[in-house]
């Protein structure tokens, strides 16, 4: 965007628009129905395992609990963007408030730090069980995951306060049209009247920071765990922990590949479209996998599920016990 075109708009920006998918209006609705059921599916997905874990008393150990608080965050995460793009497809204007763009600028953004934060606390979790057995029922007792828990949704929601309050100190004054379905600081740092580039250091900086040292304390756990699988000497041994941890690794990749895509590499360059697409694998479709990962490559947590479907379909209101 040059400067002469940001000078004919000299008012400040009290509003944005999300352009989102442009696209005609048949398509737009296949898009609002497309989405709706990938929402439906997600809530209904992750709350299962929520139930699950809630339900069956043999899941109370603090890995499932980790798990739920993991199903309970992706909940969220994924409804801090999907009803706003939802009513994006229907609204002629696409148009959100100043405040609206950055609260959901905030929201986004700190429920993706927070799932940093828990993938971290998995991995920690795996090691512990696997490399140091003896040790794990002191150290990982279920007060000490629940303050993990707690410091991982703490430090989560703290983290992006920084980057937020420099990002609206900017001034706006138009152009104020946002090629994306959500607030994004890329497109957002944009639309700056002025360059930023001691802002645009700083969130590139805390991007990479954030992203690597929970990637590498992610990685390293997981490779002191396939050190000590590799040791086990029975086959049934080795076959049952990496069950437990393939799911979490998987989880780590589909999240970890995309957001290395869409923030660590130089996307400054690439189409709008591509960032979109990186966007949406990451903020919609990791969501709906994850409760298929989880309940297809575990075998308890896939018991525990047709315990609590059997239940439901009983009637029955009691937890389950073996």
């Amino acid at each position: 965007m040059n400067n002469a075109g940001r000078n004919n708009h000299s008012d400040p920006v009290s509003e944005f628009i999300l352009l989102g998918f442009p696209c005609i209006w048949e398509t737009q609705i296949l898009l609002f129905a497309f989405f709706s059921v990938i929402y439906v599916l997600t809530l209904t997905g992750n709350l299962s395992i929520i139930c699950a874990v809630w339900w069956d008393h043999h899941l109370h150990t603090p890995m499932y609990t980790l798990l739920a608080n993991f199903s309970f965050l992706e909940m969220w995460y994924v409804t801090s963007t999907v009803p706003s793009m939802l009513a994006n497809f229907l609204s002629q204007t696409k148009t959100i408030s100043f405040m609206g763009c950055f609260l959901q600028f905030y929201f986004f953004f700190s429920m993706g730090t927070t799932e940093t934060f828990f993938l971290s606390a998995m991995a920690f979790d795996r090691y512990l069980a696997i490399c140091r057995p003896l040790r794990y029922p002191t150290v990982m007792t279920v007060q000490r995951c629940i303050r993990m828990g707690a410091c991982c949704w703490l430090c989560g929601f703290s983290c992006f306060l920084l980057p937020v309050y420099l990002i609206s100190q900017l001034p706006f004054c138009g152009p104020n049209t946002i090629d994306h379905f959500l607030c994004d600081p890329g497109p957002l740092m944009k639309l700056s009247c002025v360059p930023a580039p001691a802002t645009e250091i700083t969130c590139a900086i805390f991007n990479s920071v954030l992203i690597f040292s929970t990637f590498l304390f992610i990685t390293s756990s997981y490779t002191l765990v396939i050190r000590a699988v590799l040791r086990v000497p029975s086959a049934e041994g080795r076959r049952k922990a990496f069950s437990t941890c393939g799911s979490h690794l998987a989880v780590v990749s589909l999240f970890y590949g995309s957001i290395m895509v869409m923030y660590v590499s130089p996307t400054a360059g690439n189409p709008a479209g591509i960032q979109k697409i990186v966007t949406l694998f990451y903020s919609v479709m990791t969501p709906l996998f994850n409760p298929l990962i989880y309940s297809l490559r575990n075998k308890e947590m896939k018991e525990a599920l047709k315990r609590l479907f059997r239940i439901m379909i009983s009637g029955q209101g009691q937890p389950l016990k073996h």
